[in-house]
């Protein structure tokens, strides 16, 4: 592994042979194109909006013709916001792809070469993805919601964006899934496979919490709030089946303990393991 004196920036040289220091300004461009020269992102990034607008415009129609109307634990924020929870696997599967990738074709050796210190990298992945992902999914958020409204006030079923938690739900939809793209982001570091990583972020978000709806109540209702996904959720303003739900905000923290753990893991092993 090439090491630098911590004092010293490391040193690439431009075409006409000047040095050129390699800051953390000149990392976040770099990851920046990358990001946005994969037409894999643009197309994953319009999946998401779909099926968070779609997806909860599809619910909320449901939802306001059925006789009983929104359903309990629920409210008409986190109903139009449903499709929140289907546009994840999509943002965690770029979440993967932006670093795997880097590692089946080579390319992170290269990566690694220019800037020696290795974490910057990661810590500009993180940035750059989590940056695109919020302003994308928060107007897909705003867009779901308007809709959603629209339909729910056909029965007085509707809330606005003046009612703090509606605003809360809004923009806690693109902060959860930020999370959790970080967290597939988190997991293609670790693993540096795409394809056991994106197992991987499928078992813990898709596969884990409706299994524990199979353990006894008396200790799921204990462990369920407590899994990523779920205690994430609590951000969006509904229950989602969980019986104990935690506050909106201690949820999230949870979330993000979950993602700063693997973050961490991933910064160990991309300092002390060679691609």
């Amino acid at each position: 592994m090439t090491t630098t004196p911590a004092h010293t920036a490391p040193l690439a040289m431009t075409s006409r042979g000047a040095p050129l220091r390699v800051t953390y300004a000149r990392v976040l461009l770099s990851e920046w194109t990358k990001l946005r020269s994969l037409r894999s992102t643009a197309y994953t990034l319009l999946v998401a909006v779909g099926l968070s607008i779609g997806l909860g415009v599809l619910f909320v129609a449901i939802t306001a013709n059925e006789p009983s109307g929104i359903a309990p634990g629920e409210t008409a924020a986190s109903t139009s916001l449903t499709g929140t929870f289907f546009a994840q696997l999509a943002i965690g599967v770029l979440g993967v792809l932006m670093i795997s990738g880097e590692y089946s074709t080579g390319m992170i050796r290269a990566s690694l070469t220019a800037v020696p210190r290795r974490l910057p990298i990661l810590w500009a992945k993180l940035a750059v993805f989590a940056a695109a992902v919020f302003a994308t999914m928060l107007i897909a958020s705003l867009v779901a919601f308007l809709i959603g409204q629209a339909l729910l006030s056909e029965r007085d079923l509707n809330t606005s964006l003046a009612d703090p938690a509606a605003l809360r739900s809004v923009i806690g939809a693109p902060m959860y899934l930020s999370v959790a793209g970080m967290t597939g982001l988190a997991l293609g570091a670790l693993l540096r496979n795409g394809a056991a990583a994106i197992s991987s972020f499928v078992g813990v978000f898709f596969v884990i919490p409706p299994l524990t709806l199979l353990l006894p109540t008396s200790f799921s209702d204990h462990v369920v709030q407590y899994l990523p996904s779920n205690a994430g959720a609590m951000l969006l303003g509904g229950h989602y089946g969980v019986s104990n739900p935690l506050a909106p905000w201690t949820g999230f923290a949870v979330m993000c303990c979950y993602a700063v753990v693997l973050i961490g893991l991933a910064g160990w092993r991309l300092r002390r393991v060679d691609a």
